[in-house]
């Protein structure tokens, strides 16, 4: 768009030894860096100082006192707008941020210039668990002062500003200097309309990283930080409704990229009233509470609109998307209910036991193709514990932290035997060779697109509009050179399921030169099978996100 002129921003207090190569990520992408070194001691400023190449695109900043990120990016606001930039790629100088994800930031910036467009972050196991927690009660905080749940992540410095907007609110008000910079100014953003737009990116803590967090005074900070944010939304509420953001972007819509809604002590309350009142007063109890999610989560909402307009062949009514987001919560109820032995084994009924225990008695194991229709997440619960100990499963499951946190505690067999992945790549495939030569099944989704797919994606007919699929567990199936079975398990009636088992193939086989010819077909009959599970019963349906949207579209960092 035009006026789009993007430079790269990174703040570094004593960060020197990974800026080398965040500053050539940043210049192989066409970007002009700008460093504002915050005060480092003697030794990383001159190795700070011997990165500034103004002809090379990178010029370095030096403030002579020590005043916080927030005031480091703000000085870097100032310079940057005084040399005719239009936005502020934020950029952490510690090699934490994968650049490979900056260019859909980038795109969604471009589209969308007056938009605050932030990283949803992707953490691995190097996160220490006191940021995990820290993070998590930040999380909730900001949901409470925008009344809103839109903007996933406020901490993440992996960041795309527009800088007219952000310059007239330094100018104005007083925001967080130091550590509590990135949720401050974030918050004050969208008061005054300006519209978050979150990205799903990988963030990893290097190893030796030192941080700049002073664990005491900076949580001190962040704490006065969110009561003079309550406070403040509070005496200017009727002003920061009138200014409510705009839903602009669809880049939340891919499914990792939205957070899990509801806090960890709601679901637990839940799991109380089922254990000691019963499954009847659970439902009670969720029916409200599915209500007000279901009114403030416009984007799920609308995905749930979209999708049973498709499957029921006319436009669906308020009720019918309640419906649907409650036979959701019903469930998680019954998920809950299986995994703690409140539901016994008679309560799965196997529609065709011959072709399970022919499945079960090979000695090779098999690829097992799962989704989100249904409740797989049951059947492997109550499903034969023999087979059950066959079973690896690959999951994404920080999307869900807390409702699998409530299931290891009920159980901790449900943690058992889970691989997480972000991506499916040539390296866990390897790993997964030897549990299948021992005879194992590992069970994948085949309607959820990895969120750093890379575009490793095949586009099929699903309820008459195109959608794109993930090639993951066909690619897996042949790297394996193993079966691949089908497995839906569906709600029947009260305390009723029935899991079917179907052979998709016997060895799928991708010959050089039809590769991708040969994707498509098994992406297209698989995606027949699945149509035909959603037809034959709508409401089970858990995809609440844009299904058929796109590429960067849905947020794929491809």
């Amino acid at each position: 768009m035009t006026g789009f002129n993007p430079c790269a921003l990174v703040p570094s207090r004593n960060h020197h030894l990974a800026l080398p190569q965040v500053v050539a990520g940043l210049r192989a992408l066409g970007l002009p860096v700008l460093i504002v070194d915050d005060g480092s001691d003697e030794t990383a400023a001159a190795a700070i100082a011997a990165l500034h190449d103004p002809d090379g695109g990178v010029i370095v900043h030096r403030r002579p006192f020590n005043g916080g990120k927030g005031a480091a990016v703000s000085d870097g606001f100032r310079l940057l707008h005084a040399q005719g930039f239009s936005h502020a790629v934020q950029v952490d100088a510690d090699g934490q941020h994968d650049l490979a994800a900056l260019p859909a930031l980038l795109e969604q910036a471009r589209a969308h210039p007056t938009a605050l467009v932030s990283g949803a972050p992707i953490y691995d196991d190097s996160m220490p668990r006191a940021r995990r927690i820290g993070r998590w009660f930040t999380h909730v905080w900001v949901f409470v002062e925008t009344l809103s749940l839109r903007i996933t992540d406020s901490m993440c410095g992996f960041r795309v500003y527009p800088l007219a907007p952000c310059l007239d609110l330094l100018a104005r008000e007083k925001v967080g200097a130091r550590m509590d910079f990135d949720t401050d100014i974030m918050v004050r953003l969208f008061w005054r309309g300006i519209a978050p737009i979150m990205v799903p990116v990988r963030v990893t803590y290097p190893p030796g990283n030192t941080s700049n967090f002073d664990i005491w005074r900076d949580n001190l900070r962040i704490s006065w930080m969110h009561t003079r944010l309550v406070l403040t939304m509070l005496a200017r509420l009727p002003s920061i409704l009138r200014h409510r953001p705009p839903a602009i972007g669809t880049a939340p819509s891919h499914w990792a990229g939205l957070a899990e809604r509801g806090a960890a002590w709601g679901l637990w309350l839940t799991a109380w009233v089922y254990a000691h009142l019963g499954r009847g007063a659970c439902l009670a109890l969720l029916a409200p509470v599915v209500g007000y999610f279901h009114l403030t989560g416009a984007e799920q909402r609308l995905a749930s609109r979209q999708f049973l307009g498709r499957v029921l062949k006319r436009q669906p009514r308020a009720w019918d998307c309640y419906r649907h987001a409650l036979d959701f919560a019903i469930r998680a109820v019954d998920t809950i209910a299986a995994w703690s032995g409140r539901l016994p084994a008679e309560a799965l009924r196997v529609e065709n036991p011959d072709t399970l225990a022919a499945a079960a008695a090979e000695p090779k194991g098999a690829v097992l193709v799962v989704c989100h229709h249904g409740n797989a997440e049951l059947a492997r619960a109550l499903m034969d514990p023999a087979l059950r100990g066959r079973l690896t499963v690959l999951v994404h499951t920080r999307h869900a932290e807390n409702f699998n946190a409530v299931l290891r505690r009920f159980n901790p067999e449900a943690a058992l035997r889970l691989i997480q992945v972000t991506d499916l790549g040539p390296d866990t495939a390897i790993a997964l060779q030897e549990r299948v030569e021992r005879g194992e099944w590992i069970a994948i989704a085949g309607d959820r697109v990895p969120v750093l797919s890379q575009g490793r994606v095949v586009e099929a007919a699903f309820l008459g509009e195109t959608a794109e699929f993930s090639v993951g567990p066909w690619v897996l199936a042949a790297l394996l050179e193993c079966p691949v079975h089908l497995l839906f398990c569906r709600r029947t009636g009260a305390g009723e399921w029935s899991m079917v088992l179907e052979r998709f193939a016997d060895r799928v086989e991708l010959p050089r030169g039809r590769r991708a010819e040969a994707l498509r077909q098994l992406v297209q009959a698989y995606a027949a099978r699945l149509e035909s599970q959603c037809r034959r019963d709508p409401y089970q349906w858990y995809n609440f996100f844009d299904f058929w949207a796109q590429g960067a579209r849905r947020g794929d960092l491809g």
